[in-house]
This record gives structure tokens, C-alpha cells and sequence, in this order.
């Protein structure tokens, strides 16, 4: 690894942060509407987003510097294994294609904002709609840190900040720098600011990854020497494989559907979903949205490059990041650092204004101050995204990365319990809601117990995300363990509960609710502004 500053890539990264900064503010000034102190317009964009501008939304908010390190990480350490990752982002875009519409086309309805919103309409439950308010919390925070691991990798491999012996605040300056800006213009142009920014972040990513898998493979003999020094690592380290094997497949398939699963009930990807300006603009977004799936395949196979360049490294997330150092030339390597560290900017401003609409939305409006008005709740959203930022910030300076990356997967753990109440919500009513809620706990306590007993080499504790699934003694992922007793437990409870007549909550909502488009009568975006804040 690079000991001193490659000048020539921090100089092309610089310009390149320094852009995105002034279109992050700049921002604010895109589609301005006449009234800006609402949430559907600080923390949604006005609800105005079309095709291209959610496409690049959602991809820059799924598609993030973690995703950029880690999956070709995994690769490079585990080997074929770190693939499940192509498989279920195929698997999530038919699932997100029979249930987003529908939830938009509510959501627009009604004006609600989180899908917190939607269960506490749908089912008449605060009790429950608060459970999945603070499970997205819970969920986006290690999120959140995880980007700004990616953009501490960037800078550890650019030789900025200094040694390990370095005073802490000048080696972490770079990226207290970085969250600064990242925090100021989040708070002044809301969701506009990503929208903007993951236009250029979305670009630099495909073009490295083109160049990538060309250049490297050329400088490196091919790709048959690419995968015969991968092989040969792996058999000499008697760890990972080419594909994988036999005793892995379960973890390899559970792991693969249960994040398919997860992965639209994280507040972040409701956010994107909610800012469009229509139900059509959704249903071409999941037809469109597999293009990155093209591309995260290309991106996996970085891994492999990082084995045959020789790469050494003592994390695997500083892999990539030092196989761009290593191959390119200084200024191409400036870019694709760009390119990372953009990518996590943009989805973590993101995943910021989701937790804040949460805590806003579903605790500070339903529990503390009722009567808050748009401007309060937007005051409030503001402040409470600087504070999300501030906590995953303090989580990255104050603990080793490993703990953050498990600490995620923890979090996929527990958005997936979210799943019956919110996609079961948008199919039917039948589900009562105090059955949801047991399921959710129930969920929620094995996942977070079997997790607790995973160990690893580094962690006694929350070492990994996948475990012997009961009665059947296949190693799976725990989450997808979880989900199916969240289910049973609500499947049996409901039985219970409505043979006792349990009061089962007031739905707010009708049928056609759930197929209206933004130019229908009674779409609270089509509605007179007096009438509109009052849906909210």
C-alpha cells in the first residue's frame, strides 16, 4: 500500500467532491416550489421526480460505496460466495414491480410520507406503525456508517490523514471535512440535493467499471489468468471457491432471497420511491432499475483482478480501492476514488432524510406534538438528520469496521420483519394488527438472539449473519429464519384474534386508493395547497 499522498489522484478526487458540493446547494434552487416547509418537499422533493431522475435516485440510494467495496471484498476473500449479491438484486425488481405501485398510488392518496405512515392507516395501529418506524432507524444508522467506511477507505488508500500513529483528529480531519459538507447541504436542499448529485455519481461508476473490466484484465494477461490466480489462492487457502460449494448453498440461496426481501423495506428506498411524480414513472423504474444489476455483476469480478494484481491487504474493504491505486494511472485513479466517495454521499443524505421523515412523521408527530405543523415537522426532520449523520459518524470513529459491517447485516436482520405489515398491508386487510405486532417481536427477538451467538474471528458476538435454521440443520440466513416465524406467529395470532372479535383497528384506506395515479380526482398532490396540508 501507497505510504505517502498520491498527489495526483487526492487533486482529481478534491475536484470532483468540490463539484458535487456546489450542486448539492445549488440544489435548493431546483424545482423550488412556493412552499418549501413541508416534508413533501424538503424530504420527498416536491414528490416530482420523472423516469430518469428516479432512476439515477434510487440507483445512486441502492447501488452505494459500500457496495462498490464490498461486494467485490467478498470476492476477493471468500470467493464466489460474495455473488449473492447479483442474484437477488434479479430476484428484488418482479418482486418491487407487484407491490411499489400500489404503495405509491396510496401514498399519494394520502399524503403520507413513510411507510410508517401507510401501516398506521392501513391498520389503525400507532403500536405498530411505531415498531416499524424505529426498526427503519435501527436499520438505516449502521447503513449510514457504512458509507463513510467507504469513504475512509478512499482516503486510507490516498494516503490522506496520516499513519495509525497519527493524532486521531488529524488522520479522521478528511472525513469530518467530508461529513461536514455532506450534512450542510443535505439540511439546506433536502432530497433535491442527492437527486442532483447521483446523476454525476452514477455516470463516474459506470465509466470506471467499463474501464475496468477492459484495462485491468488487458494489463493483467486475461481474464484465464484472472481466474487461475483467483483458484489458485483459494486452493492454496483452503478458503473460498470459484463457485460455491455444496455445503453453502443454503446460505448462499437464503441469503440471496431474504435480501431480496429486505431491500425495499428499507426507509431509504421508499424515500427514492415516494419522489416520483407518478405510479407510471415506478412501474418503468422496475423494468429499467436490472441495468445495475449488469453492472454489479461487472463490479464483482473486480475481486477476482484484486487476487491475480497481487493485492495485499489486511481488510478486504481496502481491496478495491488499492487495485485502482495499484493499476491506473494517478488520474484515472482520482476518479474512480471519486466515484466511491460519491457514492456515499449520495445514499447516505439519502438514508439520513428516510430516518429523520420516520422520527418526524411517526414519533415526534404521533406521540410528542400532534398538532406540529408542515414547517415544524420539516424543522424538526431538518435537525434530526444532522443528528442521524452525527451518530453514524461517532459509530465509524469510535469502533472497528468490522463491527459496523455486521452491525448492518443485523440491520437486514430486522427491516425484513417490517415485510408482513407492509407488503401483506398493500394485498390485503385480513392481517389483524396485534397478530403484525407479536410477529414483529417475535422476529425481531430470534433474529437478533441467533445473531448474538454468532462468532467470527474478530467478534464473539454478531460475528456474521448466517446460522443452522431449526428442523431442517442447513446453514441459512438468519433473517429469512426469522421472517417465516414473523409469519407463522402472525398467521396463527390472526386466527386467535378474530375468533375472540379483538378490535382490529379502523383502515383509512379503500380499494381504489391503491391504483390511483397523480392526475386522478382526490390525489392529495393534485389538491388545492389548503386542502393538501391538511391529508398530511
Amino acid at each position: 500500500m501507497n505510504d505517502g499522498v498520491n498527489g495526483v489522484a487526492l487533486a482529481v478526487f478534491i475536484i470532483f467532491f468540490l463539484a458535487v458540493t456546489v450542486i448539492g446547494f445549488m440544489a435548493s434552487r431546483w424545482r423550488r416550489a412556493e412552499n418549501e416547509h413541508s416534508l413533501d418537499e424538503w424530504g420527498l422533493g416536491g414528490r416530482s421526480f420523472g423516469t430518469w431522475v428516479t432512476w439515477f435516485l434510487l440507483g445512486g440510494d441502492l447501488y452505494t460505496a459500500y457496495t462498490f467495496v464490498a461486494v467485490p471484498a467478498a470476492i476477493y476473500a471468500a470467493g464466489a460466495a460474495g455473488f449473492f449479491a447479483v442474484p437477488y438484486t434479479i430476484l428484488v425488481y418482479p418482486l418491487i414491480f407487484t407491490f411499489l405501485p400500489r404503495l405509491w398510488s396510496v401514498s399519494h392518496k394520502h399524503g403520507y410520507v413513510t411507510t410508517s405512515d401507510f401501516v398506521r392507516g392501513r391498520f389503525g395501529s400507532k403500536g405498530l406503525s411505531l415498531a416499524v418506524a424505529v426498526t427503519g432507524i435501527l436499520a438505516t444508522m449502521p447503513y449510514i456508517a457504512l458509507q463513510l467506511v467507504g469513504i475512509q477507505a478512499v482516503l486510507d488508500v490516498m494516503g490522506v490523514g496520516g499513519g495509525e500513529n497519527t493524532n486521531w483528529f488529524v488522520k479522521d480531519l478528511p472525513l469530518l471535512i467530508a461529513f461536514g459538507v455532506l450534512a450542510a447541504y443535505t439540511y439546506s436542499s433536502g432530497l433535491r440535493a442527492p437527486a442532483l448529485i447521483a446523476f454525476v455519481k452514477d455516470t463516474l461508476i459506470y465509466i470506471v467499471i467499463a474501464v475496468a473490466i477492459i484495462y485491468i484484465p488487458i494489463k493483467l494477461g486475461g481474464f484465464d489468468e484472472v481466474f487461475g490466480a483467483a483458484s489458485e489462492k483459494y486452493t492454496a487457502a483452503k478458503a473460498g471457491a470459484l463457485i460455491p460449494a455444496e455445503a453453502g448453498q443454503w446460505t448462499y440461496a437464503t441469503l440471496a432471497l431474504g435480501s431480496a426481501l429486505a431491500l425495499f423495506m428499507y426507509p431509504h428506498s421508499i424515500t427514492a420511491t415516494l419522489s416520483s411524480r407518478s405510479r407510471e414513472v415506478i412501474r418503468r423504474n422496475t423494468t429499467i432499475l436490472p441495468l445495475y444489476s449488469l453492472m454489479l455483476g461487472l463490479l464483482a469480478l473486480l475481486g477476482f483482478m484484486a487476487i491475480a494484481a497481487g493485492v495485499k491487504v489486511t481488510n478486504p474493504q481496502l481491496a478495491i480501492p488499492q487495485l485502482f491505486e495499484d493499476m491506473f494511472p494517478s488520474w484515472f485513479a482520482g476518479v474512480a476514488f471519486a466515484a466511491i466517495g460519491i457514492g456515499a454521499l449520495v445514499p447516505a443524505a439519502i438514508m439520513s432524510i428516510a430516518a429523520a421523515n420516520l422520527f418526524t412523521r411517526n414519533i415526534y408527530k404521533d406521540f410528542l406534538k400532534p398538532d406540529a405543523t408542515p414547517a415544524q415537522e420539516t424543522k424538526v426532520s431538518k435537525l434530526v438528520s444532522l443528528l442521524v449523520k452525527v451518530g453514524a459518524l461517532i459509530f465509524v470513529l469510535t469502533m472497528d469496521k468490522t463491527v459496523a459491517i455486521n452491525f448492518q447485516l443485523l440491520g437486514g436482520i430486522w427491516i425484513l420483519q417490517t415485510f408482513p405489515a407492509l407488503v401483506g398491508g398493500l394485498f390485503t386487510r385480513w392481517f389483524h394488527r396485534w397478530a403484525l405486532l407479536a410477529g414483529w417481536a417475535v422476529g425481531m427477538l430470534y433474529g437478533t438472539l441467533a445473531a448474538y451467538g454468532v462468532a467470527s474471528p474478530t467478534q464473539k458476538h454478531f460475528g456474521g449473519s448466517s446460522k443452522e435454521i431449526p428442523g431442517i440443520g442447513e446453514i441459512g440466513y438468519i433473517g429469512l429464519t426469522a421472517f417465516v416465524l414473523n409469519v407463522v406467529v402472525t398467521v396463527v395470532l390472526t386466527f386467535v384474534l378474530k375468533a375472540l372479535k379483538a378490535p382490529d383497528g379502523v383502515d383509512q384506506t379503500k380499494p381504489s386508493d391503491y391504483t390511483a395515479d397523480a392526475g386522478d380526482p382526490g390525489v392529495a398532490v393534485e389538491l388545492p395547497p389548503a386542502t393538501a396540508g391538511s391529508a398530511h
